[in-house]
């Protein structure tokens, strides 16, 4: 039997039924708060976390020490970190093959950064976006072979067979994308995510593989007598990658973004200190800034300009290279905000044409730039609620990019189109996956995709759920339970935010700011009040309603935070859905 909608919210502003949590989860909560001492909305979050009661204090201060596998659990590790030891320790020429997104230029300034520590350096290879696609390419591995002793491929190369046997050298790969059933004539492929692993380190972003690459190869140099370099100041690359890749943030995962962030506080890496003064960002960055600051900066250069763009500020020591190479990033992510809301206008118009997208929410066009189909995939996603395909056309080809939700293989789904011929290849991880496709097969290729999405649950019948964590007084909203919940977190993929609902306030003031957002005030019998953002929601359905509002009790839901404004730093309710009281 179906709980009742939270509030009795069964279609809301923005057409989801509101659903609070589970009485098991509830009554695991009110254990961890009496055995932990924990707020009962900070007990809630560990309870949905499966957290036993008196494992509180160890969840929210997670240790990297009692969280770090031993490397050689992944298959090929032994090898591949001799190989790349003994070509630090030898002086050998390294050439590294990155990824143009976040996760391919961290784990490429991770072996720079190593690598520079020894007293070496090595050739930085980004393929172009437009030009090369994504992963190795037969030129350009014919030339890097050539001229090196030794390429290591990151966040790539996993499905690239014919690339890496055209390499005149020795090849590492390492990387998290899925893997085929047969693996790259390679010296070594380390991916917790072949076939053949058992490692159990799915989760992990390329950088974190790599982290692990360079802990084994630091073992590897001791044993020849050479002092390694300390890594832990590298965490901070490792907690922007795994955010920024959206993998989950559970586990290990949970203990590099927790730590990272330590690391990351003074911003004393050059490129990251001269991105958080373009953002505009004058404190310690938290998790969301990964995500949402830095992130779109560090790709920008990948999507619209040139593809180390982000590897180089991310790796560089010097900070006058840094602040260049950080305003014309900031440069180019303002030109691809411009370039996205065109596209994103676009995507919407098709997807609405075709009316019930069902399983799977798809939009291809001419023209449409393939560095920017991925970010208008996670906006159709939003959007729809369902995971998204955007194909950018270029004549008889095309590439696109997709999003997924949580439960939902997108990865997985899109390589079975590979085995099945009706895309020309593709590969990804759970929430995202990119494809090459000639453009009179986009239709049928969609439409199995939506099958093989439609088995997996996507776009099930009913209306979209927004799981709640119970109700809270603007009077009990301070900063003290704000700090609280955020000691439960880093919240992303796989940890979703705590979300609570405000009943029965009257919507007090409600004006425009910034680029679409609403800023409102809340207030409740007692005449207590919380201050609200609803970000982007001008125009949207969400927007209409709290238009209509005005002056009018309603339930807010959303998520509680710290807005730092002039110095001072006060509570305020992201909103995200709202309903009449």
């Amino acid at each position: 039997m179906t709980a009742p909608a939270f509030l009795g919210i069964e279609r809301s502003a923005t057409g989801r039924r509101w659903d609070g949590p589970e009485p098991a989860v509830e009554r695991l909560a009110e254990a961890i708060a009496r055995t932990d001492s924990l707020p009962l909305p900070v007990a809630l979050v560990l309870a949905r976390r499966g957290v036993a009661p008196g494992e509180g204090a160890r969840f929210l201060a997670p240790s990297l020490r009692d969280l770090m596998p031993d490397p050689l659990t992944l298959r090929d590790m032994g090898a591949a970190s001799d190989r790349l030891a003994a070509a630090a320790a030898g002086g050998e020429r390294i050439a590294v093959f990155a990824d143009y997104d976040v996760d391919g230029g961290a784990a490429a300034a991770l072996v720079l950064t190593w690598l520079r520590a020894l007293g070496r350096a090595a050739t930085l290879y980004i393929p172009d976006r437009t030009g090369e696609g994504y992963g190795p390419n037969v030129p350009a591995m014919q030339a890097l072979g050539q001229a090196h002793d030794l390429i290591l491929c990151v966040d790539c190369g996993t499905v690239s067979h014919a690339p890496i046997g055209a390499a005149a050298c020795d090849v590492i790969v390492a990387d998290h994308h899925l893997a085929a059933e047969t693996l790259p004539p390679a010296l070594a492929v380390v991916n917790p995510n072949r076939h053949d692993d058992a490692s159990d380190l799915g989760h992990l972003c390329a950088a974190g593989v790599v982290f692990l690459l360079l802990v084994a190869a630091n073992r590897s140099l001791r044993k020849r007598g050479v002092s390694p370099p300390d890594l832990l100041p590298l965490l901070d690359l490792v907690a922007l990658a795994t955010v920024a890749d959206v993998v989950p943030l559970v586990g290990l995962n949970r203990a590099f973004v927790r730590q990272g962030l330590k690391v990351m506080a003074p911003l004393a890496r050059p490129g990251l200190a001269a991105l958080a003064r373009a953002a505009r960002l004058d404190r310690p960055p938290e998790a969301w800034h990964l995500g949402f600051l830095f992130g779109p900066r560090v790709n920008a250069g990948g999507r619209i300009g040139a593809a180390d763009l982000g590897a180089r500020c991310l790796a560089t020591a010097d900070p006058v290279e840094a602040e260049r190479l950080a305003l014309t990033l900031e440069r180019l992510n303002a030109e691809r905000r411009r370039i996205e809301a065109e596209l994103l206008d676009a995507a919407m118009a098709a997807v609405e044409a075709r009316g019930d997208p069902g399983a799977l929410a798809w939009a291809a066009g001419e023209g449409w730039h393939p560095g920017v189909v991925g970010i208008v995939a996670a906006r159709l996603k939003e959007a729809t609620g369902r995971p998204a395909v955007v194909i950018g056309l270029d004549g008889a080809e095309g590439r696109g990019s997709g999003r997924s939700v949580e439960g939902v293989d997108l990865g997985r789904a899109v390589h079975r189109l590979a085995a099945e011929g009706l895309i020309a290849k593709g590969g990804g991880h759970r929430m995202a996956a990119g494809l090459t496709v000639a453009a009179d097969r986009v239709a049928p290729a969609m439409e199995r995709l939506a099958e093989l999405l439609a088995a997996e649950g996507a776009g099930g019948g009913g209306p979209r759920r927004l799981p709640l964590d119970g109700l809270v007084a603007p009077g009990a909203a301070h900063p003290d339970l704000v700090t609280a919940l955020e000691a439960a977190g880093p919240y992303g993929a796989g940890a979703p935010a705590p979300h609570h609902a405000v009943a029965g306030v009257l919507l007090r003031h409600l004006k425009p700011v910034g680029d679409g957002h609403l800023k409102l005030t809340l207030e409740d019998a007692t005449g207590m009040r919380l201050e609200a953002i609803a970000f982007r929601s001008a125009g949207t359905p969400l927007g209409s309603f709290l238009e209509a509002r005005r002056g009018l009790r309603l339930h807010a839901a959303g998520r509680l935070g710290l807005n730092h404004w002039q110095g001072r730093s006060s509570v305020q309710l992201t909103l995200e859905d709202a309903a009449p009281a």
